[in-house]
């Protein structure tokens, strides 16, 4: 189990509304642990809006597009399915019908999605700032959207 106080394990996000923390689960997908970890150290996800938010279900994040159509440059990740459920607060990665074709888009979910639960990878959970993630503007696509200024791991 990873400890929740180590640092090199701790992405801080800084939003459009204010902050928020992420605990990374290395122990749950340690290779979209990595992949995250190494885009947000390189600025990927700096300026990058949050392109689908629905009210009770997630805010998706991640497409150097803003429209959910892309990734960063790097390898698709091979799905890290695990028994983490789906709850408020859970970092997943966004895929399209292939398992193996999660990259950089990821969601921060609002309420329980059981619906999710072995079918998308889970990686992180928010620890600090869901009351920021709460008031994110929402749309499909959003039409004033809310972005990431910096997230870098603590």
């Amino acid at each position: 189990m990873s400890d929740a106080k180590e640092t090199s394990n701790t992405l801080v996000m800084e939003t459009s509304k204010g902050n928020v923390t992420i605990n990374l689960r290395p122990d749950l997908a340690p290779n979209h642990v990595e992949q995250i970890k190494a885009l947000a150290s390189e600025g990927f996800y700096d300026g990058i809006i949050f392109h689908r938010v629905i009210d009770g279900f997630m805010a998706q994040v991640g497409c150097p597009h803003g429209t959910g159509t892309g990734g960063s440059d790097k390898p698709n990740l091979k799905a890290e399915f695990n028994e983490e459920k789906h709850v408020r607060g859970t970092c997943s990665m966004a895929r399209s019908a292939s398992p193996d074709s999660a990259n950089s888009q990821f969601f921060i979910c609002f309420d329980e999605a059981p619906f999710l639960n072995g079918q998308y990878t889970v990686w992180g959970e928010v620890v600090e700032g869901m009351d920021v993630v709460d008031q994110l503007e929402k749309g499909e696509p959003v039409a004033n959207p809310d972005k990431i200024i910096s997230m870098k791991v603590a």
